[in-house]
């Protein structure tokens, strides 16, 4: 274990001022502490924020919800406010990692999770993400679990987390504050694809600490579905997940959100597909065409082309079941 100093801030300035290039905002450590152990991650000094007042899910003037970056998995899973109005978060909470992890990860943390490659994992090769300029061995090695979509020479690591992927769809906003003050990142942009340095997850600059996720005013809590496909039943990541969003007039499509785990480097959307069916009716033969034209560029590797077909009908199934109420 590398030597560490430790702190325990007492409110967000005072954790924004501890930050830097050399240390860590830690909450529940259900990620960092294993990269820690593994010999991946070297922080200098830790900032514990467990002692902020992050811990609210309240409503918004504008109607929307707002969710403190320390609220736990399991608390904003079953929480009433997600559970009536944003069942498709809390399918994809439920669908990730195991009840003890849910009771300690946070929503901040989620967001931060790091991918789960082989090789980044294995401190003994090269890695881009790891060590930038070194290679990514993934790309002629096991690449079962990697990347069809969004990948780069560089590296074709995936995305980890269920809870992002049911963000995207829902168009959250993530609420930031640092040194030079507040922002927010529309979700869409908060985390990177790899290009040429992958080693950078997100947007977020080193004294930059997350507050808080916004949900923009419920739509989809009638037709909504989160559909997750992995190679065993519980505790595992997704080798290809669906989250789906529905608002419907009749049989006739009036607006539809489609974000996809497990394929790329963040949440996987298109809203050219999107908005192809908008106006169209519900039926198998349009959510086929619109998964066809959402894997249209996807670039297997030599051991996972076989996520494109399980791609494929993952998304027309959660469209179907978002048709017919699969929030239930």
């Amino acid at each position: 274990m590398t030597p560490f100093s430790y702190s325990k801030p007492a409110d967000v300035a005072q954790a924004i001022n501890l930050a830097g290039p050399a240390s860590r905002f830690i909450a529940g450590g259900t990620n960092l502490l294993d990269l820690m152990k593994e010999n991946i991650a070297h922080p200098e000094h830790l900032i514990d924020i467990t002692g902020l007042p992050l811990k609210d899910v309240r409503e918004t003037p504008e109607g929307g919800v707002m969710i403190g970056a320390l609220v736990s998995n399991a608390d904003l899973a079953w929480h009433p406010l997600i559970e009536i109005r944003y069942p498709l978060l809390s399918q994809a909470v439920l669908a990730g990692a195991s009840p003890q992890l849910r009771n300690m990860a946070s929503t901040g943390g989620n967001l931060l999770q790091r991918t789960r490659c082989y090789y980044f994992y294995d401190s003994t090769v090269p890695c881009n993400k790891r060590e930038p300029g070194s290679g990514c061995p993934a790309k002629q090695g096991l690449n079962r679990i990697h990347a069809i979509l969004g990948a780069s020479d560089d590296c074709v690591a995936t995305h980890p987390s269920d809870m992002c992927v049911a963000l995207a769809a829902l168009e959250a906003v993530v609420h930031v504050e640092g040194r030079a003050g507040k922002r927010t990142l529309e979700f869409a942009d908060f985390h990177r694809l790899p290009a040429d340095s992958p080693e950078r997850d997100n947007q977020l600059a080193d004294d930059e600490l997350i507050t808080a996720v916004e949900l923009p005013p419920a739509r989809f809590e009638q037709h909504s579905h989160y559909l997750k496909i992995r190679d065993r039943a519980s505790y595992a990541f997704a080798l290809v997940s669906v989250a789906a969003a529905l608002e419907l007039d009749g049989d006739v499509i009036r607006d539809v959100r489609l974000a996809l785990g497990g394929v790329a480097h963040k949440p996987w959307r298109d809203k050219v597909v999107e908005r192809s069916l908008i106006g169209q009716p519900v039926s198998r033969e349009n959510f086929v065409a619109a998964a066809d034209a959402m894997l249209r560029d996807a670039q297997p590797l030599e051991h996972n082309a076989f996520k494109i077909k399980l791609a494929r009908r993952a998304i027309v199934r959660a469209l179907s079941d978002a048709a017919v109420g699969g929030n239930a």
